[in-house]
């Protein structure tokens, strides 16, 4: 395999938490381009995580994929565990996955609250939780959480998506802080809008999609 030599991550072990597609897939490639073993993840088996896993594995035949269902809240600490035992470790967690569900303010159901609140704030918490005591031992770990641009640009009808991404952004800032000493970093990325399949629909929109262009300062595409 040939290593990325800037970003040498031989040796290490990565978990990256909604993979299957999109953002986490790209993460999750690099990371093995990198060198790292990979842990793929998705809600459950599916075509996607499969070719995912193909993927990587092109790269690697170390490279693992693992299921559990984020809104479940014994699933984050289990999916930790079953990457450090097919694995034999874990260096790096990223946590990627998240629920975005559209609804004006007044019509948020409490189920949807709920959700949206469990994977994309509790279950990074609880992932930490499981991640870290394995990273301080080694003295060297690093988290990632996948933030979005509603935790700084709130949209009208993602009031509780945008309030659980800052508040994921709150506990990395806390953590950063904290876990510093032990070797671990802990950082937040906040992409824009990226043409994933989930944004497919809302950049279908000729208008919507000019729009975001035109706040591209380097108007590179």
């Amino acid at each position: 395999m040939n290593i990325n030599k800037r970003f040498n991550l031989t040796g290490r072990v990565a978990l990256v938490t909604g993979s299957s597609r999109g953002i986490g897939r790209a993460i999750a490639l690099g990371l093995a381009e990198c060198g790292a073993a990979v842990a793929v993840h998705g809600t459950k088996p599916a075509k996607a995580l499969d070719e995912t896993l193909a993927e990587l594995r092109k790269l690697s035949p170390r490279n693992v994929a693992i299921t559990g269902d984020l809104s479940q809240p014994d699933v984050p600490a289990r999916l930790v565990a079953d990457a450090m035992a097919a694995l034999g470790g874990l260096d790096i967690l990223v946590a990627n996955a998240s629920v975005q569900i559209r609804t004006p303010w007044a019509e948020v159901t409490q189920a949807e609250a709920e959700q949206q609140m469990q994977v994309n704030f509790h279950a990074t918490l609880r992932m930490i939780q499981a991640a870290v005591p394995a990273m301080r031992a080694k003295k060297w770990g690093r988290i990632l959480t996948i933030g979005s641009v509603q935790q700084q640009r709130p949209h009208p009808d993602m009031v509780v998506y945008a309030a659980s991404k800052s508040a994921q952004e709150n506990l990395v800032r806390n953590l950063a802080k904290q876990f510093g000493p032990d070797g671990i970093t802990v950082n937040n990325l906040a992409p824009g809008v990226i043409l994933t399949d989930r944004n497919v629909p809302a950049l279908s929109d000729e208008v919507y999609a000019a729009r975001v262009r035109d706040m591209i300062p380097s108007r590179v595409f």
